[in-house]
């Protein structure tokens, strides 16, 4: 941590940066804190003249360096003494690029591309980007049951594999060592299954419009009832380690608390808004793939608070293991990908035996395949609320724009109001209770 007014000559963000208190009119609050949440002028006025002098503030930076901001974001704290009067996320140290790089890039490589956002829990981005171009494409009802429940698998595991994660640095960000140690093991066993399924452990470029890949291994079955049998025994393990445990509770209870009106205000969803006792979760109010047809609960908290988000996620995971043992028992036989031939490449047995069947693979590869113009915006529930995707297709093999609406970076916008009154020292389990990821806020 440094003093920005220090390295502020070097370091400066321009126009994202916090203003200093003496340039903290009221305008300026109302860009900070009010513009969304209805704040009036006469409020804005009153908290400038609410405020201590600047002589008794500092101005710090919190980040992006900073392990427990998990990954690279940069965090502006004004503090008097230990409490936080204002703060600022300030964004774009891991920019990538990504929904540039998707207009220049076929339908069928895109899922490469969007993959690599949201890397804690990637088939997901596969998934929201593959339903917009199936939408575009104008066959999303003609999916194959298989692909569509194979689907589900894939993400509810990955579901679980990135609650586990967040479980491990939500411990560890409090202190409980122990507890990332136990989250990571856990966690692995789930990226087993599906390097085992996909090839890879993250990243997987499997789930792709169409389809999936390639159909399940020999095996998989037993992989997985093995994985989801092992992880309850884990959860009740986390429940004695965590949720029973009084200076845990005490780091987390009444800590970062977000109101219903305010989320819903700043576009929040996923365990954020859930907290506020919102029940909103699209793979019950909006459903896609075949979630209408098994049984979970949506999790919801009370207070708002870093607890709730915690249990919350503890909870989704039990949810998950629900979802996942009734995707397996339901998992029907057929096709793994459609069948037709403008999108899906022909078996690799073909290739040798036919030459039409080996240019139809050269074209489709190389030069992707056609998409009716149009707009397309698909959404899904991933672990950290919903994400979409939004394509415009000119006709061409590329889309002519992509915009992805990344959960992680509509909910930054919670922490300075999450932030604001509380102590720096809970300024890491509120963002850690935020489960940012950096690729997909800064994409």
């Amino acid at each position: 941590m440094s003093v920005a007014g220090e390295v502020g000559r070097f370091t400066s963000e321009g126009g994202q940066e916090m203003a200093p208190r003496r340039a903290a009119t009221a305008d300026e609050l109302l860009r900070e804190l009010g513009a969304t949440l209805r704040m009036s002028e006469a409020d804005a006025a009153d908290l400038v003249g609410e405020g201590p002098s600047e002589e008794q503030t500092m101005i710090i930076n919190m980040g992006p360096q900073h392990p427990s901001t998990h990954g690279v974001l940069r965090l502006m704290l004004e503090l008097e003494g230990e409490t936080v009067l204002r703060s600022k996320p300030i964004i774009g140290y891991l920019h990538t690029g990504m929904e540039k790089t998707g207009e220049d890039l076929t339908y069928l490589q895109g899922p490469t591309n969007v993959t690599r956002m949201d890397y804690a829990s990637p088939l997901f981005n596969e998934l929201a980007f593959s339903l917009a171009t199936e939408k575009l494409l104008g066959i999303e009802h003609d999916i194959p049951e298989r692909a569509q429940w194979i689907r589900m698998l894939l993400t509810e595991i990955n579901r679980i594999t990135s609650h586990l994660l967040f479980l491990a640095t939500n411990g560890m960000d409090i202190g409980a060592v122990s507890m990332m140690l136990y989250g990571w093991r856990d966690r692995e066993e789930g990226l087993r299954v599906l390097e085992k399924i996909t090839g890879l452990r993250m990243n997987h470029n499997f789930i792709r419009p169409g389809g999936v890949a390639a159909d399940l291994p020999d095996g998989w079955r037993d992989d997985v009832l093995r994985f989801i049998d092992d992880v309850p025994a884990s959860l009740d393990e986390y429940d004695v380690l965590l949720t029973g445990q009084p200076i845990y509770r005490e780091r987390l209870q009444g800590v970062g608390v977000i109101t219903a009106q305010e989320a819903i205000a700043l576009g929040a969803t996923g365990p954020i808004l859930r907290s506020t006792g919102v029940e909103w979760d699209l793979r019950r109010d909006l459903p896609y793939l075949h979630y209408d047809e098994v049984e979970f609960d949506v999790i919801v908290g009370d207070y708002g608070d870093c607890f709730d988000r915690y249990a919350i996620r503890l909870n989704e995971l039990r949810e998950s293991i629900r979802i996942v043992r009734q995707v397996v028992d339901r998992m029907p036989p057929g096709d793994y990908r459609i069948q037709d031939k403008k999108v899906t490449p022909p078996p690799r047995a073909r290739i040798d035996e036919s030459m039409e069947a080996l240019i139809h693979h050269f074209k489709i590869f190389t030069e992707g395949f056609k998409v009716p113009e149009g707009e397309a915006y698909a959404a899904v529930e991933s672990p950290r609320g919903e994400l979409g995707c939004y394509l415009v297709s000119d006709g061409s093999a590329k889309p002519y724009r992509m915009h992805v609406r990344g959960p992680s970076f509509v909910n930054l916008q919670t922490l300075p109001h999450m932030l604001r009154g509380g102590l720096i020292a809970d300024a890491v389990a509120v963002i850690s209770s935020v489960d940012p990821i950096m690729g997909e806020v800064d994409r």
